[in-house]
């Protein structure tokens, strides 16, 4: 069983829209519809749960309908005090919905943003496939450029060395049970200060490997973000 949990909790509207980000129409279509319709259709994920601010949890549900080619969408949870008060939201949710149908064994949660449209099935697979054997997995890209550490963000302190540095990314795959005690046991403060949602699974020790990520996986951030998106639909 693994569930796909989708981030949609921020209503900020940084790129001048007058809507959220991930609500941003591309092609016709909600930014969230993609990485929606992903997980729809990919043969490894069973269900699939939203977090969205209850003002727009309908509008959600009516933006994926589309796409929900087999009816995977399950719920949704409110969004937290931050991204991973979020997560904890929908672990907590999911955990009760499967306990409610009578499933024991939770399997997986594979964390998403909303706003990462151009996941693919393939990046899917090899976080499912390299969490083989361990708690989870998350996608990693190398570092390409030289990096250095600053202490006070004036001048450079040191190099740093950077074939053992990685920038994560999303989906991140963990087994439920052990990610949701991870988290919980973070509460009520610790978790607020939390950046990377692999970073509560680090500190409880479970073994999250790592997996080749996609440069193509960005998250939408920017305007320069959205028009690169924009850019690649059409080529």
């Amino acid at each position: 069983m693994i569930t796909a949990l989708i981030l949609s909790g921020g209503t900020g509207t940084r790129l001048g829209a007058d809507i959220p980000k991930q609500y941003i129409e591309v092609n016709s279509r909600p930014i969230i519809s993609y990485c929606f319709e992903t997980f729809a259709k990919s043969r490894y994920i069973d269900e699939i749960w939203i977090v969205a601010d209850e003002r727009w949890q309908e509008y959600t549900r009516e933006c994926v309908k589309p796409y929900d080619v087999n009816g995977r969408l399950k719920g949704f949870s409110k969004p937290g005090a931050n991204r991973q008060l979020s997560i904890f939201n929908g672990l907590e949710d999911i955990r009760d919905m499967l306990e409610n149908i009578g499933i024991d064994d939770k399997g997986s949660v594979l964390v998403h943003d909303a706003a990462r449209p151009m996941l693919s099935e393939e990046l899917i697979g090899r976080c499912v496939e390299g969490a083989k054997g361990h708690d989870g997995a998350m996608p990693v890209l190398l570092m390409k450029d030289t990096v250095y550490l600053s202490d006070d963000g004036v001048s450079v302190s040191k190099l740093l060395n950077r074939s053992q540095l990685f920038a994560g990314q999303a989906p991140e795959l963990f087994e439920l049970e052990k990610y949701y005690r991870a988290n919980r046991a973070l509460l009520p403060d610790r978790i607020l200060s939390i950046n990377g949602s692999t970073e509560p699974a680090v500190m409880a020790g479970m073994d999250i490997a790592m997996v080749a990520g996609d440069e193509g996986n960005y998250k939408i951030t920017t305007v320069a973000d959205l028009e690169r998106f924009k850019e690649k639909l059409i080529q």
